[in-house]
């Protein structure tokens, strides 16, 4: 008698049936159904706006879906709050950082589970767990430092560190390298295989494909809120999940910049200094050239620019702005000058969260739109559907509250508010940081077409091929020092790596 074996059916830690998720005027799921294996690392890629977000919310126990179920270990769950989502083993790395600004790093780690001792908080057992918490994915922080002080790469360390540090069994990561330099990422990689060796359940959500490739087991693929396709990566290639997200290809993008000689000086930079932050940084930018600014995390990228656009009353040095001397000791001085400063941190620096798309917009150009002090409010819709259209914003409607929208939506907001501003020198601080690959492309096609019509641009970005596909020169820093400038020509990943690390050729 033939005995049949039986089959070997998956186990499904987390499955979804008919999830949708309806906020005011806007769907952002609609009946989305698959599931997620144990133990594999499963990513979750689609547009900004496809509904990515939310889903992890929904996981998180932040939002409640409108519609359908979620079934944790074949069982049906709905999450009342975040706490019942951690006491259920999940833990979530937040796309936007989420800290209480004025606690410390060892504060903010253990803040759901504080350690006490005859009643009073005991801060030495606080400070050993956030250490190891920090030493588990190799962060080297002082965790009495406040969260206000760190850069936001380091905030993204901690927070990575808080939620693998719950002991979590499912762990949703959103866009967990959008601020990580190379370095870090790597770290992060290789913890993410330590974690998966150990059994836990990995939702990864992110717009690097090559990520995906790396690290992920199976891939769904959203747009417009509906599931798309559920597959094994090895079954995918980039092409395929590109027509996927977004429903036709994207074809590399050439700029056109680089074929033109470029024009006169616009920006000079003369051993501009700030004590603590960086030294002697000298560089000019031309009109019609892209120069690309690139280093570690810590090397004084941003804080370069900032001092520029002058947020930094300690830098001293020169600024020269087309060729004639600029002290420039505010934002409102630097933009009276032309120009512009796209920050890494949109959240709490390039966007008024509470404010609407079109306010956000105009803002640093309401002299031009008003008259006898009365903002135009015909020209400022006209330009503000203009700019949604070319960067094809997501949004209900151009007055939605900005917080309201997805952090690529956001993006997005923050660099159309400089292009309308139309200025002839732009420092983009991380452009494409948290974007999908759709909007990356047109991003970096309209920088391109803005060197074309003149502007210079110094650009800040922790992603190498970014930098070397845009970038007429490259200048590296290194703890704040310069260490040296490359040609297109003689730059490559590995050139500018060496240059980033300290190590010669």
């Amino acid at each position: 008698m033939e005995v049949k074996k039986k089959s070997c059916v998956p186990f499904f830690c987390l499955r979804f049936q008919g999830i949708s998720k309806f906020f005011a005027g806007v769907t952002a799921l609609r009946n989305v159904s698959f599931e997620i294996r144990t133990g594999h690392c499963h990513a979750l890629i689609g547009e900004n706006g496809a509904g990515k977000s939310t889903l992890g919310k929904i996981i998180a126990g932040i939002h409640a879906p409108s519609e359908g179920i979620m079934y944790l270990d074949g069982q049906p769950v709905q999450f009342a709050s975040p706490l019942d989502a951690v006491k259920a083993g999940i833990g979530t790395v937040h796309q936007e950082l989420c800290f209480c600004p004025n606690l410390s790093a060892a504060e903010n780690l253990c803040l759901g589970n504080l350690p006490s001792r005859f009643g009073f908080l005991n801060r030495r057992e606080m400070r050993s767990r956030a250490r190891a918490m920090l030493a588990q994915i190799g962060a080297d922080i002082d965790v009495d430092a406040s969260i206000a002080s760190l850069s936001t790469a380091q905030e993204q360390m901690v927070q990575i560190a808080g939620a693998v540090g719950t002991g979590a069994r499912i762990i949703v990561m959103d866009e967990p390298t959008s601020s990580l330099a190379l370095a870090e990422t790597e770290r992060l990689f290789a913890l993410i295989d330590r974690i998966k060796a150990r059994g836990v359940t990995l939702i990864y959500v992110s717009h690097r494909l090559e990520e995906v490739f790396r690290l992920c087991d199976r891939v769904t693929v959203l747009r417009d809120g509906q599931h798309i396709e559920t597959a094994d990566v090895s079954d995918m290639t980039m092409d395929r999940i590109i027509q996927r997200m977004i429903g036709r290809p994207v074809e590399q993008y050439f700029p056109g910049h680089l074929d033109a000689r470029p024009g006169p000086e616009k920006l000079r930079i003369d051993g501009l200094t700030s004590p603590g932050k960086f030294e002697n940084i000298s560089l000019t930018v031309r009109a019609g050239e892209v120069v690309g600014l690139a280093g570690l995390v810590g090397a004084g990228r941003s804080e370069v620019a900032q001092a520029v656009f002058g947020l930094d009353p300690k830098a001293t040095g020169r600024v020269f702005i087309d060729g004639r001397p600029a002290d420039i000791r505010s934002p409102r001085e630097a933009m009276a000058l032309g120009v512009g400063f796209l920050p890494e941190d949109r959240k709490t620096q390039g966007l008024v969260l509470s404010m609407g798309g079109r306010a956000n917009l105009s803002l640093p150009i309401l002299n031009r739109l008003s008259s006898a002090g009365f903002v135009c409010t015909g020209r400022e819709k006209a330009l503000t559907r203009r700019y949604f259209d070319r960067l094809r914003v997501r949004t209900p409607h151009m007055d939605a509250p900005v917080w309201s929208l997805s952090g690529g939506n956001q993006q997005k907001i923050a660099m159309a508010k400089w292009l309308a501003s139309e200025c002839g020198i732009l420092l983009l601080d991380e452009p494409t940081r948290g974007v999908d690959v759709g909007a990356k492309a047109e991003i970096h096609a309209l920088i391109d077409q803005l060197a074309r019509e003149g502007a210079a641009i110094l650009l800040i970005s922790s992603e190498l091929p970014e930098v070397l596909n845009l970038s007429t020169r490259m200048i590296v820093l290194r703890e704040g020092r310069q260490m040296g400038e490359l040609s297109r020509a003689e730059a490559s990943q590995d050139s500018l790596m060496r240059l980033m690390a300290g190590v010669k050729a």
